[in-house]
């Protein structure tokens, strides 16, 4: 099954019908191109492997015609499965310097340092990669520098989202390319391929900057030590505490590996200019309570976390007593809720006051997906001839069609991993097309 110099195809392996484990194909004249490489997590109660990614077996068995993997962002179920995978694929990969950052770490970890071709690319930025002509565009998301794809072929053009927002104040990073998203209208874009994430929520997503108020107020108010449970890969998130932090005149650290890895790799791509910085997580105990804000990783529930162990009263670093407050500074994963619930009673037990951002009238927590009006403006600018919605379940799938159908698009086409999504030369779906399925990391080893 080969594209000829006639077609256009979108083939999902990952993250369609599903949130995670992110992995696309496009196909044009006997070539392919990838866009992202994720993992997802098994949910509770699911036996065998905990790290889970999409099988790349179709793309392998044809790798001498995979041109290139590009990654749009450094969320993990976009970029953590390469290095798991990339001994599948050997093709090169292009991605941004903070996006490169994360991935050498993990191509360190699995013994692949110096091995995996890495082209970074400064947007907005067009080249071209074997038959693909490839612009990146700035889109805002819950961590820098994540973009957007043009994919032009003689065939057609394809605008590929990838995770985004429409934030009038990121904190870090640059802003969305409102003015050359607007420009997109005037080409002939046979299909946009978009993230519907939130396409159930009314209204827009909240900003970035619209947090410091909400986290000062709970910080100044709160009696002994602050805990704020958020996701390591919101460098802005870090950017606003540091400030909340200095201002309530207390002393901020990060408890959790993905926290120190996310800030190294923003100082290394040059978006940290913050002039305060964190104190080690050891010297926390040696603080007077209202002095401490910590910053933990495990909002999700997660084993062995940071805010699992503070949980159990087991972390070196730090113990939590009757008066502390955790401020839960993350959306809930759908599949996440019983862990989280049972997270948050273990640290009531303790006598943790635990905030939720639902709770509150001033908000703590800022989604980086795009929500129904965000949507629609997407649509009225880019007016691609299809809609196709992805990286959501099928519920939010369908809500994304139906409001790209409201938007005057012309078609709408969902579908699931495996179907293959034939935008030229005549628009249709083949369900099945390709067998599809899930590898565990069983600790280095893949198994199906």
């Amino acid at each position: 099954m080969n594209p000829s110099k006639e077609d256009l195809w979108f083939l999902p392996l990952g993250g369609c019908g599903e949130i995670g484990m992110n992995m696309n194909l496009y196909g044009h004249d006997g070539a392919w191109l990838m866009v992202d490489c994720g993992i997802t997590f098994s949910g509770p109660g699911e036996s065998g492997p905990h790290v889970l990614m999409a099988d790349p077996d179709f793309i392998s068995q044809r790798r001498n015609c995979l041109t290139a993997l590009v990654i749009t962002h450094a969320h993990e179920d976009h970029v953590g499965a390469v290095a798991h995978l990339w001994p599948q694929l050997q093709c090169p990969v292009y991605c941004t310097a903070f996006t490169a950052a994360i991935l050498r770490r993990k191509l360190i970890e699995a013994g692949l340092a110096g091995d995996v071709p890495i082209h970074i690319i400064r947007s907005p930025f067009r080249h071209q990669v074997g038959v693909f002509d490839l612009e990146w565009l700035d889109l805002t998301h819950s961590t820098p520098e994540s973009q957007a794809l043009m994919i032009r072929t003689p065939a057609g053009s394809v605008f590929h989202t990838g995770d985004w927002k429409l934030d009038p104040e990121p904190v870090i990073g640059p802003d969305f390319a409102k003015q050359r998203l607007k420009s997109l209208r005037s080409e002939t874009i046979a299909a946009m391929v978009c993230d519907s994430t939130n396409a159930l929520e009314p209204g827009r997503s909240i900003s970035e900057g619209a947090l410091y108020a909400g986290l000062k107020e709970q910080v100044a108010s709160a009696p002994g030590r602050v805990i704020v449970g958020c996701f390591g890969s919101n460098i802005a998130r870090l950017a606003t505490l540091s400030k909340v932090a200095e201002e309530t005149g207390r002393y901020a650290a990060l408890i959790g590996r993905s926290l120190h890895n996310y800030l190294s790799a923003a100082k290394a791509a040059d978006l940290w200019h913050v002039n305060l910085d964190f104190i080690e997580s050891a010297h926390l105990g040696y603080l007077p309570p209202n002095e401490v804000l910590a910053v933990a990783t495990g909002s999700q529930g997660e084993p062995r976390a940071a805010l699992d162990r503070l949980a159990a009263d087991n972390h070196p670093d730090l113990s939590l007593e009757p008066g502390d407050t955790l401020l839960m500074s993350a959306r809930v994963i759908p599949g996440n809720e019983a862990a989280v619930v049972a997270l948050i009673r273990r640290l009531e037990g303790l006598g943790v006051r635990v905030v939720r951002d639902e709770e509150l009238n001033a908000p703590i927590h800022a989604s980086g997906h795009p929500a129904q009006e965000e949507l629609a403006d997407m649509y009225q600018w880019v007016q691609p001839q299809i809609a196709i919605p992805v990286h959501g379940e099928p519920q939010h799938m369908q809500a994304n069609a139906e409001l790209a159908e409201v938007q005057g698009i012309p078609a709408q086409m969902t579908g699931l991993n495996g179907d293959l999504f034939m935008l030229a030369p005549q628009p249709g779906i083949r369900r099945g097309a390709v067998r599809v399925g899930r590898l565990g990391l069983d600790r280095t080893r893949l198994v199906s």
